[in-house]
């Protein structure tokens, strides 16, 4: 057996055609569609996620306007400036970059936006929504490798799915899409106990602890479907690979296979945003 490889890389640029299309159909009648980007403190690694955003929202022919403040940023000027964001008609979409320094209420703060901005899937409102099948943008990570699974043609109807993370806005968020999807999901996490018995089990696994390696090879049985949403120094994900090209039926690259795909999510949905606004 070959794994079949699901490259984001690939599927983004096949998607990005599309989408410049449609920027450029709306921007005949309609404002050019705008993200917010909102960075707080001096992060390198969240910088350079920022400006990797606004570099795809460029792609496309959207803008994106950069907000950063700094790391002394109380919750509530954070909060003033997302209710900003949020009053002002020109902005589709508004991202607040994870995590923020920690005297800083997260939580609050992403509940503050808009539900009609939050095009990264963050509010609390927005995953209620989507977990009870309603109309929602999800969270970008677990969205687009939806959109991957999809376009791939991975059948997820009555499969197994194991999903190794519970985090508020990629492992809750994921487990959910898969369950809508008709899965039987299990979610686990660094304190399940016998972690190994639960990923044999796994038709569809999905790595989102944000440990390297976390998740080992052998642990994975044969003809699974291996989706690595992690990434650490040196091109690491949160699963052990040895050997796995050989042995299951489907496997995401790291990098190149979920990264790109959350950008892609999240400019989507700022495009539909603003496609909504425009109606």
């Amino acid at each position: 057996m070959t794994a079949l490889i699901l490259d984001g890389k690939k599927l983004v640029k096949e998607r990005e055609v599309a989408l410049t299309a449609s920027v450029a159909e709306l921007v005949k009648n309609n404002p050019v569609p705008i993200l917010a980007t909102i960075l707080v403190g001096s992060d390198p690694a969240s910088g350079t996620y920022v400006q990797m955003k606004g570099n795809a929202c460029r792609r496309i022919g959207m803008d994106s306007i950069k907000v950063e403040m700094s790391e002394e940023t109380t919750t509530e000027q954070l909060l003033a400036k997302i209710n900003e964001l949020n009053a002002n008609p020109d902005v589709h979409g508004i991202l607040l970059q994870h995590p923020v320094p920690s005297q800083i209420d997260e939580r609050l703060c992403f509940d503050a936006i808009a539900i009609e901005k939050d095009v990264d899937g963050v509010t609390t409102k927005g995953f209620g929504l989507m977990a009870m099948g309603e109309e929602a943008y999800g969270s970008a990570t677990p969205a687009g490798i939806m959109h991957l699974l999809a376009h791939y043609n991975i059948d997820l109807n009555g499969k197994h799915a194991v999903v190794v993370g519970r985090s508020p806005i990629l492992g809750k968020p994921m487990a959910a899409m898969l369950l809508n999807a008709n899965c039987t999901v299990t979610i686990c996490h660094s304190r399940t106990q016998n972690l190994a018995d639960h990923i044999k089990q796994a038709d569809i696994l999905v790595g989102a602890v944000g440990r390297p390696e976390f998740i080992k090879a052998e642990w994975i049985k044969d003809g699974a479907v291996v989706v690595d949403a992690g990434y650490h120094p040196g091109g690491l994900g949160d699963i052990d690979k040895t050997g796995l090209e050989g042995r299951v039926s489907a496997l995401t690259p790291v990098p190149g296979g979920v990264g790109p795909m959350t950008i892609n999510a999240l400019i989507s949905q700022t495009l539909e945003a603003a496609q909504k606004a425009s109606s």
